[in-house]
């Protein structure tokens, strides 16, 4: 099961997250009263912070506070989330920011795999099949995106579908991390080495200030999860133990997808490999050994 959970992740997580690279979608937002994007990795573009916490929470209600935001994504500091989100409700409503966000996501799928590719239909009953069989207690964005309903639009369909599967996955995530006893700085910090990146390097994107990351290291050196700027045994096995527990919450999702698993991955990965290919997305994604 964590094989096949994992790989589900792996191929909708360039199609969902593309609303967060795509040109058209940073278009949709700066018409609407947010910065341009002026971060740029390459051919990839990234978002303007204000617009990416507004526009992912936006699901949560009108006007959602900046520190239920920040609870539901789970992995940002905390007073960023909640000024970004103060500044972006100063600039646009819910229901128009959320329509900015379908618009430019859809658009950009559509220039980026085509109108309506062959199997399209098919892939969206498959993910919606999996949705329905989702639990939602205890996920706040599954939750959130699944009170908007789905988009009459075929490729809009679609795109609500993957994101709805992929904000579970990240909602059981967060749920086995606390399960850890892991703080939002620690998960981060452990996570670097894990995927066999420096300390404290992706984790930075996140928001926290050096004397925090000085403390999560602290706390979990005391735990016996790092040892240096490298995870013990123990930690290593922690943190691949959080990713092993948020396969087993997808379960459902697995037994729901059944025997179209490498139907749907055959049918997706050409899309995702397409959608990182024009800058869509940064690249696919990679499981630690």
């Amino acid at each position: 099961m964590t094989h096949v959970a994992r790989r589900i992740w792996d191929v909708v997580e360039p199609i969902a997250a593309n609303v967060y690279f795509a040109p058209e979608v940073h278009a949709a937002y700066h018409e609407i009263g947010f910065d341009p994007s002026t971060r740029s990795s390459g051919w990839v573009r990234y978002p303007d912070m204000v617009a990416y916490f507004t526009s992912r929470g936006a699901c949560l209600g009108p006007n959602v506070d900046g520190h239920l935001v920040a609870s539901a994504l789970g992995v940002f500091s905390r007073p960023m989330v909640v000024a970004a989100v103060a500044d972006g409700w100063r600039r646009a409503d819910q229901p128009t920011v959320l329509a900015a966000r379908e618009r430019g996501g859809v658009a950009s799928l559509r220039r980026l795999i085509g109108d309506e590719p062959e199997g399209l239909g098919w892939a969206t009953e498959v993910l919606r099949r999996m949705v329905d069989a989702a639990p939602g207690e205890g996920r706040a964005l599954f939750s959130g995106l699944l009170s908007l309903g789905s988009p009459d639009d075929p490729m809009g369909a679609f795109w609500r579908a993957a994101d709805l599967v992929r904000e579970h996955r990240g909602d059981s995530h967060i749920a086995a991390w606390i399960g850890a006893d892991l703080d939002a700085c620690e998960i981060g910090v452990l996570t670097d080495p894990w995927r066999h990146q420096p300390l404290r390097s992706w984790v930075r994107s996140r928001g926290w200030t050096d004397d925090e990351l000085d403390s999560a290291c602290d706390r979990l050196r005391s735990r016996g999860l790092l040892d240096g700027d490298d995870l013990t045994v123990a930690g290593r096995e922690l943190r691949e133990g959080i990713d092993d527990a948020t396969d087993l919450m997808e379960g459902r999702l697995v037994d729901a997808l059944g025997s179209d698993a490498q139907r749907l991955f055959d049918l997706l990965d050409p899309w995702c490999d397409r959608i990182v290919a024009d800058g869509g997305y940064p690249a696919r994604v990679g499981w630690p050994a």
